[in-house]
């Protein structure tokens, strides 16, 4: 059995001149991040592996998950490949991961993360906002042969909010 985590990464800036890559997030997005991590982390079992995109946004958000489940250095990495906006590119990780994973949990974007949680999960979603979560479990043994899994919780900083 796998079990797939996706986080979308939280709120981020438009205040800065950056380029996209390097966008920060803003304040509401660092306050979800710890809130999400750490209602989470009570409520599934850790990742063994987190794998973010590296822009900016998608990183820092990764981290609050890395300290709220307390992940070592050596399972935490990025992977410019999830900075990816159709899906096809996230995808392609999702379906190589290394089989001795049970639970890996992935952070990026936007379009791509609300395609792939309705194209391999069994609940639409209409939109997975930002710092939103998705589990999904897969009866397969391999992440090459994962199809259609259920959708078993998600879990978005509005949930958490009076």
């Amino acid at each position: 059995m796998k079990t797939l985590y996706m986080v979308r990464h939280a709120k981020s800036s438009w205040k800065h001149d950056v380029i996209d890559h390097q966008r920060p997030l803003k304040g509401r997005g660092k306050r979800d991040g710890k809130l999400v991590s750490n209602t989470l982390k009570n409520q599934v079992p850790p990742p063994e592996k987190i794998i973010s995109s590296d822009a900016t946004r998608a990183l820092t958000t990764a981290n609050y998950f890395k300290d709220a489940f307390e992940i070592a250095d050596t399972d935490f990495t990025t992977d410019h490949n999830l900075y990816d906006f159709s899906g096809q590119n996230a995808m392609h990780i999702i379906k190589n991961l290394d089989d001795s994973l049970g639970r890996v949990m992935i952070v990026g974007h936007n379009h791509a993360f609300t395609s792939i949680a309705n194209m391999l999960g069994n609940k639409y979603i209409d939109n997975v906002p930002t710092c939103g979560f998705v589990m999904i479990e897969f009866k397969e043994n391999s992440w090459s042969e994962i199809t259609t899994g259920k959708t078993v919780k998600t879990l978005f900083p509005r949930d958490l909010k009076e």
